[in-house]
């Protein structure tokens, strides 16, 4: 039996089968010129992509050409092939992503010595890659960073808008082994980016960050907000005993306190003269009285507390022992919902006037980006919130303020709720939109200043990627790494044209954006988009960054789920994965990084390593 891995194979094994029976002949000469039938298509496809290739960045010219290698055999069915070539004892070609004409023509020498064979062999393969992660790793260093010590992969986290201010925070990031720290342009500004890249570099100086363009907001519009009104009540057990009390703050609540219910209070000597276990008299909203006791005190407002629920509204007053009162000031709004259920019908408008909820089924609510109205067909699909509002285009109508009439085909059994800026995803829908939004192009001028890497937007062709590189070309900035997010199925159909395009650039990557690409491309066939994506950029010699809900369950409560730690470890596979913000958003850092840590012993990209179990090894 011989084994190729990689394009390596023992020739002392070869040597000694020079002769083979004729029936084993025949079928071992039609194996070799079916390889040699794939390897002409993969040859003939990259003649015909020459000029694309040759415009790449000259160190990734190699990396095109094995894009287009690799394109050109998985136009095939190869899985006849593959398990006559295994059992044959020779490669199956299910590891050849990083350098395919090398493993076809390994493959094929082998053959050929055992057919007795001496064709002289040709110079096509010369310049290309060889198997195993060189370019790969290579690219991953320059766009990422040095991998760290136990770990090829890297850990990417959100940064929160508090990280401007607490630098604390970023330390704490950075201890638990974060290695670069992605800002999204979509929420605070330029003077708050400044300070959360200032305050990164300043808890680990190699640190890189990453910065996200926020794109075309496609968004359900706003709707009318309901009563200035807080609620807050206690966590009680099943016996109805009190585990955690209703605790609010009174003025400011500190930067990163576990109580996030705040209400405003303006007197400010009021808050002053208060003292730990004093107590406080509340009538809330419902006219009940409510007496609470200062549980903690900081710079800004005492935390409050009781037994019991209550509605705080503006202008209640809080009665301190001493008879000194404060005034509760201006409360957020209720943010109100649609309740919307199978069956029902959702006029989408381009009249951003907020909207009213109605209990009727007829609901009617903005969408934030124009183009739509005009693009969108019936019969195409239309997701809302992620996809837990799934409808289907009944009717469009033009006119002075156009209107799309879906139709909900599914919902929660009890209804769903459809907020204010949750996202819409078409994925039927060809959108006319460029990836690259005015909002986008004024940010870019603080992202090249202060950013290591720039991650696209709902990228949906060759051309968005084209559009950015002429734009970072014109700020002087061709050398910033330039990450694509995938995120749509349009993206995806054409990830070859985008990938080589985006070899235009030295220091590139792709972001597989799991949560808007689940909703295009159906929960059901993620796994397998996301497979595809991470071999098509192996090919590509790409890095990956594995994001969206990684952990989120661990970051958010403290306590991760079972399926959630499973993802995470398949993370391994890319180059990085990106955690999102959120209370325990340390406690998730030091998770993936044990995770992928311990990951790292048992798989390579589609290779399984085969370190020692002691488990199971007898001798104890």
């Amino acid at each position: 039996m011989v084994d190729v891995i990689g394009g390596q194979y023992p020739r002392d094994m070869t040597s000694t089968a020079t002769s083979v029976n004729g029936s084993r002949h025949r079928d071992l000469a039609r194996l070799r010129d079916r390889l040699a039938a794939l390897r002409h298509d993969a040859l003939t496809a990259e003649g015909a992509a020459s000029d694309a290739i040759a415009g790449v960045h000259p160190s990734h010219r190699a990396s095109a050409a094995n894009i287009i290698h690799y394109c050109a055999l998985r136009a095939h069915d190869l899985r006849d092939l593959q398990l006559e070539l295994s059992a044959e004892g020779l490669s199956s070609l299910g590891r050849m992503e990083s350098g395919v004409m090398r493993n076809l023509d390994a493959v094929i020498r082998i053959l050929d010595d055992v057919l007795g064979r001496s064709e002289p062999a040709d110079d096509a393969t010369a310049d290309a890659p060889e198997p195993g992660p060189g370019p790969l790793a290579e690219n991953a260093v320059a766009l990422l960073g040095p991998s760290p010590v136990g770990r090829p992969t890297r850990i990417m986290v959100t940064m929160p808008s508090d990280a401007a201010l607490d630098t604390a925070l970023t330390v704490e990031c950075a201890a638990a082994g974060m290695d670069l720290a992605r800002i999204n342009c979509a929420h605070d500004d330029p003077v708050a980016w400044r300070s959360m890249a200032a305050h990164v570099h300043a808890a680990r100086a190699d640190a890189r960050v990453a910065m996200d363009l926020a794109g075309p907001k496609l968004r359900t519009g706003p709707i009318a907000p309901g009563p200035q009104v807080l609620k807050v009540r206690p966590t009680r057990n099943l016996l109805g005993e009190v585990l955690v009390p209703a605790r609010f703050w009174a003025g400011e609540a500190p930067i990163r306190s576990e109580v996030l219910d705040a209400a405003p209070v303006g007197d400010a000597r009021w808050l002053a003269g208060r003292s730990i276990g004093e107590e406080v008299r509340l009538i809330d909203a419902r006219g009940r009285r409510r007496d609470l006791r200062v549980l903690e005190i900081a710079s800004n407002g005492v935390l409050l507390g009781t037994d019991r629920t209550m509605y705080l509204t503006p202008g209640l007053r809080l009665r301190a022992s001493d008879r000194s009162t404060a005034k509760i000031g201006s409360l957020p709004a209720v943010a109100q919902a649609l309740r919307v259920h199978t069956g029902d019908s959702i006029a989408l408008t381009a009249d951003l006037t907020p909207v009213i909820p109605s209990d009727d089924g007829r609901h009617r609510i903005g969408c934030t980006l124009p183009e739509v109205f005009s693009a969108v067909r019936p019969g195409d699909r239309v997701y809302f919130d992620d996809g837990k509002i799934e409808g289907v285009v009944a009717a469009v109508s033009s006119g002075e303020v156009p209107e799309v009439d879906v139709e909900v085909v599914r919902a929660a059994p009890g209804g769903s709720k459809l907020r204010e800026a949750k996202g819409i995803n078409l994925p039927d829908t060809e959108l006319p939109t460029a990836a690259l939004t005015d909002d986008d192009i004024a940010a870019l001028r603080t992202v090249v200043e202060i950013a290591d890497l720039v991650n696209l937007s709902f990228v949906r062709s060759a051309g968005d990627v084209a559009d950015m590189q002429r734009r970072l070309g014109e700020l002087g900035a061709t050398d910033l790494g330039l990450v694509v997010k995938i995120e749509t199925m349009a993206c995806f159909k054409r990830l070859p044209a985008i990938l080589l395009q985006l070899l235009r650039t030295r220091r590139v990557g792709v972001m597989i954006a799991r949560g808007d690409l689940a909703v295009e491309a159906g929960f059901e066939r993620l796994a397998e988009v996301q497979e595809e994506i991470l071999w098509l950029c192996e090919a590509a010699h790409v890095p990956v960054i594995w994001a969206t809900e990684v952990l989120d369950n661990l970051a958010d409560s403290g306590l991760p789920t079972r399926a959630e730690i499973t993802d995470a470890a398949a993370g391994n596979r890319a180059e990085c994965v990106m955690l999102n913000k959120g209370p325990h958003i340390v406690e998730a850092i030091e998770s993936l990084n044990r995770i992928l840590s311990r990951m790292t012993r048992h798989l390579d990209k589609k290779r399984p390593l085969l370190g020692r179990l002691p488990a199971w090894d007898p001798r104890g």
